[in-house]
């Protein structure tokens, strides 16, 4: 989809404001190259204070670009294009986050177990004074899970910095029965989207 706009992006100076290496591999896979600048927004936005879950990932996907680029223009190094994202896991209208504790993953997991959930990808793509807000949405499907299914799972480690409690891009996946919608937007940045907001920017320049 980028090609007509690569030689374009491939002069920006991309910034992904987030410490994922698996959102970086992502946009280095369809050939660009990104740099990651970890926000330190505390994430702290209330969702009560939010008409719906799009508008809670959005806004806290914003306030970790905003922060990225405060930061990078006060140190003399802005960037052209800043790139941020929100995943939240949700089920029964309960937000699963990352677990604090191997206990609280084993709950998630335990509740997921045998269900479908949905996940909300909220994503900003900020070009100067360009501001592209979206949110995907992907329902995943959960086959039944033991508890040393469960238990054997959180021992690799994998869960603890995840939303939800789980990685479908790694063991996690082995527990999805199936997915409907855009698989991108579990691993945590819908591709597809974020490859035509890019594509509208910089078309016909």
């Amino acid at each position: 989809m980028l090609q007509p706009v690569m030689h374009i992006l491939k002069q920006k100076n991309i910034i992904l404001a987030s410490g994922s290496p698996r959102r970086k591999e992502l946009i280095e896979n369809i050939g660009l190259k990104v740099g990651l600048c970890p926000s330190l927004f505390e994430e702290n936005l209330d969702p009560k204070d939010f008409k719906c879950m799009s508008d809670f990932v959005e806004e806290t996907a914003l306030q970790k670009v905003l922060e990225v680029e405060n930061r990078l223009i006060n140190k003399g190094t802005p960037a052209d294009v800043l790139i941020g994202a929100d995943t939240m896991v949700t089920l029964d209208g309960t937000m699963f986050g990352k677990p604090t504790s191997e206990q609280e993953a084993f709950e998630m997991l335990s509740r997921l177990s045998g269900r479908g959930h949905t996940v909300y990808t909220g994503v900003v793509v900020k070009a100067s004074d360009r501001v592209v807000k979206f949110t995907e949405k992907t329902d995943v499907f959960f086959g039944k899970l033991d508890e040393e299914q469960i238990r054997g799972y959180i021992a690799t480690g994998e869960p603890m910095d995840k939303a939800g409690g789980y990685g479908i891009q790694g063991v996690g996946g082995t527990f999805v029965e199936r997915v409907e919608g855009d698989y991108f937007t579990v691993v945590g940045l819908p591709l597809y989207r974020m490859c035509k907001v890019l594509y509208d920017m910089y078309k016909g320049k």
